[in-house]
């Protein structure tokens, strides 16, 4: 958990505006952590919803066997009641009444063969009936864990949610005041960064270095650079977690939203994504390849060009371009 007391004193002779920046200075490095905190926490939680709905689904067709299996006994008994009703009416008859009712030969053993065929018929309805009985037992136990299971998981999720609600709700209090002074900071970082990312563009010309930077095979994939322009759309967005769209987003999320409009279907996952599509080195970088951060993985971008990437990158933010030099969690891109 984050401890929100501040580990460092500001000497008395500092000014108020240098004792108010290295107060923005500490609360920041406290959201940065309570910001991982949260990726993961919706992480997880994203996780748990894909396991939900397949439950779900599962439930749905045992259901619909349930159904099916239940249609079977209904007819079988129907069947069966039918028959019981008109021996009880009738009577079976004996070899005797068969033998001496028949005027000849032929007819005696067309009749006493309909019987043989009526008793094995029975027989069988007999036997299916005990095996459909049989797999609605199962079908239900089935069914009975596999609400259990969902039970299970959407009780973690409401435990998840409340756990990243208290932390966004710690977040708030913590920038109570101090959104100026980070906004300031944040400006100059990303003024280093965009330059960093100038340099590193100059140096990616260099094609030695780049190869040296190399961990996988060339991508045999073609780029899906259209859905650069598409994300572009979606610049100023605000960002919360859980959501995909159309105007809020979390990191996955907007992913998921952004290749859902040419066709791909990205789970909404960060650590999923990560397992769709192409590994891609960072010297073959492309717009439109994914790229992940964080260990284990928690976040998630589409690389835009040029050393960056647009994302929507937390609580409070909204979605935007960032230089990827100004990260140092980045471990990897895939190109779905």
């Amino acid at each position: 958990m984050i401890a929100f007391a501040f580990s460092s004193v500001v000497p008395a002779s500092a000014s108020p505006a240098a004792s108010k920046r290295e107060e923005a200075r500490q609360v920041k490095q406290q959201v940065e952590a309570l910001d991982v905190e949260v990726e993961l926490a919706a992480e997880e939680y994203n996780e748990a919803r894909i396991k939900h709905e397949a439950l779900v689904a599962d439930m749905a067709e045992t259901a619909a066997r349930i159904a099916e299996t239940s249609a079977v006994i209904d007819d079988l008994q129907d069947r069966l009641g039918a028959r019981a009703e008109s021996m009880y009416r009738n009577g079976p008859l004996s070899f005797l009444e068969v033998l001496f009712g028949a005027r000849d030969f032929d007819q005696f053993a067309t009749v006493w063969s309909l019987l043989r065929d009526m008793n094995d018929q029975d027989a069988s309805d007999v036997e299916e009936l005990a095996a459909a009985r049989f797999e609605l037992q199962a079908a239900e136990k089935r069914l009975e864990e596999q609400e259990a299971a969902a039970k299970a998981v959407v009780d973690r999720m409401a435990e998840n949610k409340a756990a990243i609600e208290r932390k966004l709700a710690d977040r708030k209090r913590m920038l109570a005041g101090l959104e100026a002074e980070i906004a300031a900071i944040e400006a100059a970082e990303r003024a280093r960064a965009e330059a960093a990312a100038r340099a590193a563009a100059v140096s990616r010309s260099n094609t030695a270095a780049a190869s040296s930077q190399r961990s996988f095979p060339p991508p045999t994939r073609a780029p899906r650079s259209e859905v650069v322009n598409i994300a572009k759309r979606y610049l100023g967005a605000p960002y919360q977690w859980a959501a995909s769209g159309p105007d809020r987003f979390d990191c996955s999320g907007f992913t998921m939203f952004v290749y859902r409009q040419v066709g791909v279907s990205l789970p909404h996952s960060s650590r999923a994504q990560y397992g769709v599509g192409e590994k891609v080195s960072r010297s073959d970088l492309q717009p439109g390849d994914l790229v992940f951060f964080g260990s284990p993985i928690r976040h998630v971008g589409i690389y835009v060009g040029g050393g960056s990437y647009i994302h929507a990158p937390r609580t409070g933010d909204v979605v935007r371009i960032n230089s990827l030099s100004g990260r140092r969690d980045y471990v990897g891109a895939v190109r779905p």
